[in-house]
């Protein structure tokens, strides 16, 4: 899941920022309310978080809202707000926001209010995967096979996250840095065959089929036949 934070504020961006991301979120960051919209026109966010007051348009985060909203009626959007007045929580929400939280916040809110938000998403299908021999819940940060639990660092978990949302379909490893990496991702090239890797050593044991496919020079896949 891919995450857009815009926060004027550096302290309080860098503090969400590395929380989403110890979570296993993708996460952009702008700082103004214009950069902010340019990148959620071009990049492929599941949820955008907002602070109320920042520079960049007139209006700040309220006008920022409302412009999402008008390109993108279901993506969801977290206002972010240091005034608990109730006129500005209903600005927000007439802005267009899906739900709001007032600074400051501690962050195990935050994290549930953002897996309420994507829980709600039309991307969001059941608040299960279940694909093959594997079960994942994204609220619970979960993986099963055959009942047995499969703990997962953030980033595989991500990676398995965006497979099993598409099964039976080949994912390029371009589109996995895109959902599970953010855009300001310029580490090695083979990242991603190494998560596969990391991934089939802890979802496999001796006798059982290895739920994820290479297809050489396009990209990999989870099938949804029992194995």
């Amino acid at each position: 899941m891919r995450i857009l934070v815009v926060e004027d504020d550096p302290r309080v961006a860098a503090s969400i920022v590395q929380l989403l991301r110890e979570a296993g979120y993708a996460v952009d960051r702008e700082a103004d309310a214009a950069a902010g919209l340019t990148t959620f026109e071009i990049e492929p966010e599941d949820l955008v978080i907002l602070d109320v007051r920042m520079p960049g348009l007139p209006g700040g985060g309220i006008e920022l809202c409302r412009r999402i909203r008008a390109q993108s009626p279901s993506v969801p959007v977290l206002m972010l707000t240091a005034v608990g007045a109730r006129a500005t929580i209903v600005e927000c929400l007439d802005a267009g926001a899906d739900d709001y939280l007032v600074k400051p916040f501690h962050v195990e809110e935050l994290l549930a209010r953002v897996r309420a938000l994507l829980r709600r998403a039309p991307t969001v299908l059941a608040p299960q995967l279940s694909v093959g021999p594997l079960t994942l819940d994204p609220a619970r940060r979960e993986v099963e096979r055959g009942g047995r639990g499969i703990p997962l660092s953030p980033k595989e978990f991500a990676v398995l996250e965006y497979l099993m949302r598409h099964p039976d379909r080949i994912v390029t490893s371009s589109e996995l840095i895109d959902h599970a990496w953010d855009r300001n991702y310029e580490g090695y090239s083979n990242v991603v065959p190494t998560y596969i890797r990391y991934l089939r050593r802890k979802l496999t044991v001796p006798g059982e089929a290895d739920p994820i496919r290479t297809h050489r020079g396009a990209g990999y896949s989870v099938s949804s036949a029992q194995a």
